[in-house]
């Protein structure tokens, strides 16, 4: 290495969260001039005119697209996304019809980052959305600027999920955050990964939201922190007092029309607003798009070799190995992520996600289970995971 290299850290800290470096970052203005494709800037987020992309080249709008989102404000707003009114509208018929056998079920959907019953959320919304209505589906993700924009952050391959978010009148404001991955786990968890998994993780996700109804900012609508994606111990920082006190100052809020769409950075500090209208509720199609990429090569079934090996770590343990030990031995076997699950059925526990087999066999060895204990426990929270 030659002396004057730049030595990247290899982890982070919350003790690397400067607010004053946080600012210099994230109060500059957006220049439209680097963007020749955008129509506007607003709120220092970019604003497209989507009949105009839809005569552009696509791969160039979609290099723009990446700038814009990697290394510009973070945020970009499609006008028009979804011109036809009446697929949108199908849609959101189809919405109403799930949450209102959701309420009579008696079940209450909750929310990551806002109190449970605040607001009307249908977890997992596109696999029930296309059985309810495949055709109003079909219509509807059928949509160009939903593909020219998934296609450009993530490349080809990608998986959409989606859930539905209603926000009634006097529903509050979420708390600011980052999104999926690192964005849902504690921070003494996110700091456990390495500097460059904080770098990959916003590359694997893209956030939007389309608009079912016109959002004038009385009824909350995203609030923002452009630029803010670029801020490398952002993970770490948006928890702290100091930064939430800054979001609150300095956020900005973009009306949105029927039928707009914003897609953002899963890094931008964001959080859904207070609808303080009398009679709007507020209704989006939050959408995660995921990267092709998010997944082994082979196939494991983890439950089975977790109970496969649960005998063994009870004997080693019951022979004086220690905790690092059988620690390495769970790592190897059982799943250590939550996710993807049904959160209908597997809530978050505690926190902003459910248990893993991982907790589950590190809790069945804390707690001497039987062996047969833990496959019961294990199947049941295979079955709870699925749709």
């Amino acid at each position: 290495m030659s002396s004057t290299s730049v030595r990247r850290r290899a982890w982070l800290s919350e003790r690397d969260c400067d607010l004053a470096d946080f600012r210099e970052l994230v109060e500059r203005t957006t220049d439209l001039a680097d963007y020749p494709y955008a129509s506007a800037v607003e709120g220092n987020a970019l604003v497209y005119d989507s009949e105009r992309l839809r005569k552009a080249e696509p791969r160039a709008v979609q290099a723009e697209l990446v700038q814009a989102l990697a290394d510009g404000p973070g945020i970009v707003v499609f006008r028009g996304a979804f011109p036809d009114h009446p697929v949108v509208d199908r849609l959101s018929a189809v919405f109403d019809a799930l949450i209102a056998e959701q309420r009579a079920s008696g079940a209450t959907a909750g929310d990551h980052f806002a109190r449970p019953g605040a607001n009307d959320r249908v977890w997992n919304a596109l696999e029930k959305a296309a059985l309810y209505d495949p055709e109003a589906f079909a219509d509807y993700y059928a949509n160009d600027i939903l593909a020219l924009v998934s296609a450009a952050w993530l490349g080809p391959g990608y998986q959409v999920t989606s859930q539905v978010n209603v926000v009634n009148p006097g529903g509050q404001a979420q708390t600011v955050h980052r999104d999926y991955h690192l964005g849902f786990l504690t921070n003494p968890v996110a700091a456990a990964y390495p500097a460059h998994v904080h770098l990959l993780s916003p590359v694997l996700t893209l956030q939007g939201a389309v608009a079912h109804c016109d959002m004038p900012v009385e009824t909350g609508p995203t609030m923002y922190l452009p630029h803010s994606q670029k801020y490398e111990p952002g993970y770490l920082a948006w928890r702290l007092p100091e930064f939430q006190a800054y979001f609150d100052a300095h956020h900005v809020q973009l009306p949105l029309a029927k039928g707009d769409a914003a897609f953002f950075n899963p890094a931008l500090f964001h959080a859904a607003g207070t609808n303080r209208s009398a009679d709007v509720r507020r209704m989006a199609n939050l959408l995660q798009v995921s990267s092709a990429f998010g997944r082994a090569m082979e196939t494991v079934d983890r439950e089975a070799v977790a109970n496969a090996v649960f005998p063994a770590l009870l004997k080693r343990r019951s022979e004086g190995v220690g905790e690092d030990w059988l620690e390495r031995v769970i790592a190897a076997s059982a799943e250590g992520y939550p996710f993807p699950t049904n959160l209908d059925s597997d809530p978050p526990v505690d926190g902003l996600a459910p248990p893993s087999q991982a907790d589950t066999v590190r809790r069945a060895l804390g707690e001497n289970w039987t062996p047969a204990a833990l496959r019961a426990e294990l199947r049941a929270g295979a079955e709870r995971r699925e749709s």
